[in-house]
Parts: structure tokens; C-alpha cells; sequence
């Protein structure tokens, strides 16, 4: 006959499953979050004559994105916390140096035409697919603009990260509604506090349907998911204007690439690439 458990025992083991049993968000308490803050040092982002720079923008949000994460019991690891200059191959080291860890990447988007807008989230490999999908409805349901879509792309940090890993591109800063937006540090706090709901993956609060208008592309590569907010690749598509800058580093290891492997990639700007 065993003996019978003491009243200790029974509290330690109710609150063992209470633990067990809490909201997939106490789960993930313990993981690791690399966020990446795009551009920075002489690589100001955007396109030429743009009003807004883009490494400041992407380092305050992901500066804010840190307190809300760490706050909710995240341990941070920032691959940039302050205007410095962070090679390609260095940030996909730092992420893949905290075995486990989730990168994500934040950056803003820029365009000639100044009517460019709207929220896109990138991915690469399909076990970041649906935390792409996670941040990017969660940062859309907050941004005053359309939904742009997930979107498959073999860039440089997605592809030489071990991890999950995503970039989320958080409105375009040439054009005046979400460049105004963005210069507005509340906003930039409800950027980040929606990011860290999407690496909670806490649903959305509002639905946003996909842009007719960026439904298909040529630019993503073939995806085995699909959804309502996942854009379709396909042939021959005009190609989009809105990433079209990038490093002369990048320019020429775009040429030495093949034709299929260019029209891809060679579109990214300088820190994506």
C-alpha cells in the first residue's frame, strides 16, 4: 500500500501543473529572442534623398521591442544597440551562437513612388513560416495601411540563420501617412508591443485582408503553405519598385549569381541582402 502523499506534496504537485498548463506564452518565457535592428553606421537604409533615415527608426523599435520582451520574461540578445555599422555575416553569427534562439529582424521599407504602403513579413525556411504569420497580422492589425502579405525570400539573414527567423518590414517612410506615423515614438511603442504579441503568438485583434494588389509576385520564391495573408508566387509578375537598393557588395554577388538565383535576390536593399 503507498503511502499517503502529505498536503506539501499535493500543493507542490497542483502548482507543477498549473505551470504545465498555462497559456503557450508562459511556455516560451525561457527562449531566446535575437532581435535585429536593420541598417546602421554609414548604411542609413532607404533610398537616396529619403527624409527619413531608416536606422534610427528600426533601432528605436527594436530598443522598445527589448523592454516589452524582457518585461514578459524574455532573455534579449540585441545583434545593435546603437548607431554602428553590423556586417550581414555577423548578425546571422550572433544568432546562431544562443542555440535555440528566434532572430527577427526589424526594418522599415521605402519606395520612389510615395503612394508605396503597407505591411510586409518576410521568411525563408516553412519552420518560420508561422511565426511570420503571427507578427506580421499582429503588426498590421495596428498600422493605418494595407496588408502587403507574407512573403517567401531567400535573404542573407533568413537563409544563414539556424533558428526560426523572420524580418518584418513595419510600413513604407516615403510615404507621408506611415513615414508621419513613424516618427510618432507612441506609435513606434504599439510596433513594438504588436511584434512581441506575434513572438507570443497571441492572435491578432483585427483582420486586415490582403492587398489585391500584392497577392502574386514574381519576387517570392515557390511556398508549400498557404493562407489568406501568404503571397503567391508566380511567373512573369511586375516586379515591385519598392525593393530596389542595395550594397555595391551586393550588386556585384548578384551578377556572379544565375539568372534564377538574381531575380530573387537581387532586388534587396543593403542590409538584407
Amino acid at each position: 500500500m503507498f503511502p499517503r502523499p502529505s498536503r506539501t506534496t499535493i500543493l507542490s504537485t497542483l502548482a507543477a501543473a498549473a505551470f504545465l498548463l498555462a497559456t503557450p506564452e508562459a511556455h516560451a518565457q525561457n527562449r531566446t529572442i535575437v532581435i535585429d535592428a536593420g541598417h546602421g553606421g554609414h548604411d542609413r537604409g532607404g533610398v537616396p534623398g529619403q527624409r527619413i533615415g531608416e536606422k534610427g527608426m528600426t533601432l528605436d523599435v527594436a530598443q522598445r521591442l527589448r523592454r516589452v520582451l524582457q518585461a514578459r520574461g524574455y532573455r534579449v540578445v540585441m545583434t545593435r544597440d546603437d548607431d554602428v555599422f553590423i556586417p550581414l555575416g555577423t548578425r546571422t553569427s550572433i544568432a546562431n551562437s544562443n542555440r535555440g534562439a528566434t532572430f527577427v529582424s526589424v526594418h522599415f521599407n521605402s519606395a520612389p513612388r510615395a503612394g508605396a504602403n503597407g505591411i510586409e513579413t518576410y521568411y525563408y525556411r516553412n519552420d518560420s513560416a508561422g511565426l511570420a504569420a503571427s507578427i506580421h497580422r499582429n503588426v498590421v492589425a495596428i498600422a493605418p495601411s494595407e496588408n502587403r502579405g507574407i512573403r517567401r525570400r531567400g535573404y542573407f539573414v533568413l537563409r544563414r540563420t539556424t533558428g526560426p527567423a523572420v524580418l518584418v518590414e513595419c510600413g513604407f517612410l516615403t510615404n507621408p501617412t506611415e513615414g508621419r506615423y513613424a516618427q510618432d515614438p507612441s506609435y513606434r511603442q504599439k510596433l513594438a508591443e504588436a511584434i512581441a504579441r506575434g513572438i507570443q503568438r497571441q492572435p491578432a485583434r483585427v483582420s486586415k485582408p490582403l492587398s489585391r494588389a500584392s497577392s502574386v509576385s514574381s519576387e517570392v520564391l515557390p511556398q508549400n503553405l498557404a493562407g489568406p495573408d501568404f503571397v503567391k508566387a508566380v511567373r512573369g509578375s511586375k516586379r515591385s519598385s519598392s525593393r530596389h537598393h542595395r550594397s555595391s557588395r551586393s550588386r556585384s554577388a548578384a551578377r556572379s549569381k544565375s539568372s534564377k538565383s538574381s531575380s530573387t535576390s537581387k532586388k534587396k536593399r543593403s542590409s538584407q541582402d
